[in-house]
């Protein structure tokens, strides 16, 4: 492994066709759509995304 964020699909996906992709790095998070990869991502810092994730607990 090369130490570089990979994709994973996210926790909070029903297993269906409503899933996301997250990668997760020191600095930022991306997210994706994982049926229409090829539409890009979306980028937010990490502390967005740490917020993010601590109201949808």
């Amino acid at each position: 492994m090369d130490g570089k964020p990979t994709w994973h699909k996210s926790t909070y996906s029903d297993g269906g066709s409503n899933c996301v992709e997250v990668r997760e790095s020191a600095s930022s998070a991306d997210v994706r759509d994982t049926q229409n990869r090829e539409l890009g991502h979306l980028r937010v810092p990490v502390s967005d995304w740490v917020a993010f994730l601590g109201l949808t607990r």
